[in-house]
């Protein structure tokens, strides 16, 4: 079983609104290696998370308090994606509590030809949250992956599961931004 960083990962950088590390990519292989047995399913079959050691990692997310600025933009994640809105705020990430690693099988990122090499998984996410259980997805971002938005994976969940998922997002992220 071989696993390798997709292309898409490489959007999270420190400079990006996203998750990033100071560890090398050699480090995150071995954690997601050492703990791939215990592999949560994700969200379809052929995709996992991997919890691995939090140490080096950063989540871009921020709890606001009154009086924040927040920013726009309306761009896409990748080209060839419809354009997203999203809301951040400046300020500096916190350090990770959690890292879920969202790997997917050869098999799904062939459906979409979204592979980026030749391994049997891929990376395409590493999710570090400043909550010990995880931060929940994003409320556009569940809505594109239910509905089967440009650049959405479809979710497969009843409407009463995407009701419960949708209200426990929107809960957690109505006082919270990612970090720009």
């Amino acid at each position: 079983m071989k696993v390798d960083f997709n292309s898409f990962v490489r959007r999270q950088t420190a400079d990006s609104s996203f998750t990033h590390w100071v560890i090398s990519d050699l480090e995150i292989l071995n954690r997601v290696d050492a703990n791939f047995h215990k592999a949560k399913p994700g969200y379809k079959d052929g995709v996992i998370l991997v919890s691995i050691d939090p140490e080096g990692f950063f989540s871009s997310v921020k709890l606001l308090k009154e009086g924040d600025k927040l920013t726009g933009e309306f761009k896409a994640r990748i080209a060839g994606e419809e354009p997203r809105k999203s809301i951040q705020t400046k300020g500096d990430k916190l350090p990770a509590k959690s890292v879920d690693v969202v790997i997917y099988s050869k098999a799904v990122l062939a459906e979409n030809n979204e592979h980026s090499t030749v391994a049997d998984w891929e990376i395409v996410s590493i999710n570090a949250s400043p909550e010990v259980d995880g931060t929940p997805i994003i409320p556009e971002t569940l809505i594109a992956n239910h509905f089967g938005l440009s650049g959405g994976s479809a979710t497969n969940m009843t409407p009463e599961q995407f009701e419960k998922a949708l209200k426990i997002s929107v809960l957690y992220w109505k006082d919270k931004a990612m970090v720009c």
